[in-house]
């Protein structure tokens, strides 16, 4: 699994530098919050943005690195004893109590749902050994993804420390690194969780916060965060068709409207264009890359109606080598994609020696049709 996660994380960082020039086409649109952006997930283009580098206060959306990193250590079905200091969290709760245990899945949902500080620091502690040991674990974790102009000081949000702080542009990263874990997206987008509460003769029952999941039909998740010196935080997803948003407002006063305005002119503006389907690529004059060649996924890019023609691929290969293509897959080269001149995608080109079937002479298979035919098997 972690093997995985490296190559998720490569891949993302890959895809990261070549796309993360603005690409703005509604610069008109305008947004309540200090600090805005809209990206796209599968390719993390930037559709609009509003000041979307400058480090700020971001509150409660902290804990969208709090619930992945408790994802990712495989622990959620095992159970977590609250600590003293983990009640005396200040601001929202969902009021677990000292020495009560209760399972780091349960605590994820509280704390994405019902924002609670206490399980915050329940799943810092569990996971990092401390609130301290955790906060290093989110800012390794921060640089693994690229998100330079951030730093976490707690696993909350709450303005407890001078140097907790990001961007629109980062959180959107974080949220689209944390929405290709399936267990995150399910959380993320839950309405309602219910959570076994065995000191009492009442489960919990946690509404999500995410006013935007009965607001917006398209709406697939999110986070919100509050405090006074941030003021209102909110990153949120959206699925329409086959595009999948990301929206993040910092310091939004009519947040939940600034996401709906985004979204509306990103699914307006923006198509997916399927610029290069997976399957056998023909671009080989070498005989022994020809009938070898292939990508194993489609690349796809939201496109304005203006931008559909604007699309070109440059292939780019190795020479053949005895000990490159002698064994089963292997990866030769990579396919460019250019918009308007510009490379925005790019995805390796792979060889697989096909072996050739024996072929069976018309004796065998009378033989083989006649042994099938009493109950035979042939291959003993």
């Amino acid at each position: 699994m972690r093997m995985i996660s490296k190559l998720v994380i490569i891949t993302l960082m890959l895809s990261l530098f070549i796309v993360n020039i603005p690409q703005k086409v509604d610069a008109s649109l305008g947004v309540s919050a200090s600090s805005a952006v809209l990206i796209e997930q599968k390719s993390g283009r930037v559709l609009f943005d509003k000041d979307a580098h400058t480090k700020r206060r971001i509150a409660s959306i902290t804990k969208i690195m709090t619930a992945i990193l408790a994802i990712e250590s495989g622990k959620l079905n095992q159970y977590v004893k609250v600590s003293e200091q983990a009640t005396r969290a200040e601001g929202s709760s969902v009021y677990l109590k000292p020495g009560e245990k209760i399972k780091l899945k349960d605590l994820v949902y509280g704390l994405m749902l019902r924002s609670g500080n206490d399980t915050a620091v329940a799943i810092a502690e569990y996971v990092g050994g401390s609130v301290d040991g955790f906060a290093y674990l989110m800012n390794q974790k921060a640089r693994e993804i690229g998100m330079y102009d951030t730093h976490f000081a707690n696993p909350h949000g709450l303005d407890d420390h001078e140097d907790h702080y990001s961007t629109a542009y980062d959180m959107a990263i974080l949220m689209r690194y944390a929405m290709q874990n399936k267990t995150f997206q399910k959380v993320s987008g839950t309405k309602v969780y219910r959570a076994s509460n065995p000191t009492e003769q009442w489960d919990r029952v946690w509404r999500n916060k995410n006013r935007l999941l009965t607001k917006y039909k398209y709406a697939t998740g999110g986070k919100t965060g509050y405090t006074k010196r941030a003021k209102r935080t909110l990153v949120t997803t959206a699925t329409k068709g086959d595009m999948n948003l990301i929206a993040v407002t910092l310091n939004g006063p009519d947040d939940w409207n600034d996401h709906i305005s985004m979204y509306e002119n990103g699914f307006k503006a923006f198509d997916m264009a399927e610029v290069l389907p997976k399957g056998q690529v023909d671009i080989a004059k070498n005989k022994a890359y020809k009938g070898h060649l292939y990508v194993k996924k489609t690349i796809c890019y939201p496109a304005t109606s203006e931008e559909m023609d604007q699309f070109s691929i440059k292939y780019k290969l190795e020479k053949p080598r005895k000990s490159l293509i002698s064994h089963g897959e292997a990866i030769v080269g990579k396919a460019e994609v250019y918009l308007d001149g510009r490379v925005v995608q790019e995805a390796p080109i792979y060889f697989e020696k096909v072996q050739k079937k024996e072929k069976k002479g018309w004796l065998n298979s009378v033989k083989e049709m006649f042994l099938a035919v009493i109950g035979v098997n042939v291959n003993g």
